[in-house]
């Protein structure tokens, strides 16, 4: 059975129960303190902070309770200890607390409306990046897509892959830009993809599509914006017999070829142009063959991979990475890629990521 891919996402991790209860433990401290200390240190003028913030994480009626339980320790405390000033508290505690409730009330709101926004954004991704098999006959593919945006699900970086009678064919690309716009430019791409991919038996009139639709999108913008609006695009074509691969790069990082622990970067002999530059530097485009056997890995990638930067502002070293990996299946060598990249970047991406590794199985 052919199990779909889908792209790895960076997701935010959960509140722990530790974060969740903060603001009880701040309120037995703070208890506490007062308690035990010299009436003159007022450690309880701090109890209006524990319903403050459990605003932050609490729905409203944990919030308006917590703020109830500090009004009674105020309350107690002031029974023990005569010259607390109470009543100042015990004032500053319900106004805290109704403030709290009513901020815990418009943090609800807001994270209802980006609940249905990241539905949105789902949806978008169905279009975008669908889930696609794994297997193409004897060919493995495994998929990986990092959002830079912590509450992102999809940026400009898109892929697809599709099998035709040319052979496997795979698209990888990356739009200039951010936001709707980059996203709605990485949709035209794809699915212009998907349908040229079927009817061009070339690769380059396979790109010639792509120019169209890029052209043809970005009319909807203003004309001075049009040299900004633009897209790296990568196309390859794995016969379904053969050893030989064909690949088409259009301004795109070159992919990697490990084979047999000996890596190689699959450069052009010649650039193509830019997807939505033709006009500007002229539409011919240049097709390389290259070896592909039985057990090689072949890595295609977007630029966040390389340009992903550590604390010390180094970038993340593809090459050298790429080159110490065994030979694995490509599940195993995006799960490696997208745990080293966390690792170097400590989570912190300054651009989505794209990545599709491919492998043909030995016989």
């Amino acid at each position: 059975m052919i199990k779909p891919g889908r792209p790895r996402l960076r997701r935010r991790h959960g509140r722990g129960p530790l974060i969740l209860l903060s603001p009880v433990i701040l309120t037995v401290v703070i208890a506490a303190l007062a308690y035990t200390t010299p009436p003159d240190m007022a450690f309880s003028r701090l109890l209006p902070a524990a319903p403050a913030l459990a605003a932050a994480m609490w729905p409203v009626l944990p919030t308006a309770l917590l703020g109830t339980v500090c009004l009674f320790l105020m309350i107690g405390l002031g029974t023990v200890f005569p010259d607390l000033g109470t009543g100042y508290t015990a004032a500053g505690i319900v106004a805290v607390t109704v403030a709290a409730a009513y901020g815990s009330h418009v943090r609800l709101q807001r994270e209802q409306t980006l609940f249905q926004v990241r539905l949105v954004a789902d949806a978008a991704q169905q279009v975008v990046l669908s889930p696609m098999p794994r297997r193409f006959g004897g060919i493995e593919i495994e998929s990986l897509y990092l959002a830079a945006a912590a509450e992102a699900r999809i940026g400009g970086d898109f892929y697809e892959v599709v099998d035709t009678p040319s052979g496997v064919r795979l698209l990888i690309g990356d739009v200039r830009g951010k936001g709707l716009p980059a996203v709605g430019s990485a949709a035209a791409m794809v699915n212009c993809f998907r349908e040229a991919a079927y009817d061009e038996a070339d690769l380059d009139a396979v790109a010639r599509r792509l120019e169209v639709s890029s052209t043809r999108y970005s009319a909807a913008f203003p004309p001075e914006d049009l040299v900004e609006r633009f897209a790296t695009a990568l196309l390859v074509e794995i016969p379904h017999e053969g050893s030989r691969i064909k690949i088409l790069n259009c301004g795109h990082p070159p992919p990697l070829l490990l084979n047999r622990g000996e890596l190689r970067v699959l450069e052009p002999t010649a650039p193509s142009p830019i997807l939505n530059l033709a006009e500007l530097i002229g539409d011919c485009y240049s097709i390389d063959t290259f070896g592909f056997a039985p057990g090689d890995l072949l890595l295609l990638y977007t630029d966040g991979v390389t340009e992903a930067r550590n604390r010390d502002g180094e970038f993340f070293p593809l090459a050298a990475w790429m080159s110490r990996q065994p030979p694995a299946r490509p599940g195993d060598l995006v799960d490696s890629l997208h745990r080293d990249l966390l690792h170097h970047s400590r989570g912190d991406l300054d651009d989505d990521i794209a990545a599709l590794a491919v492998r043909l199985r030995e016989p």
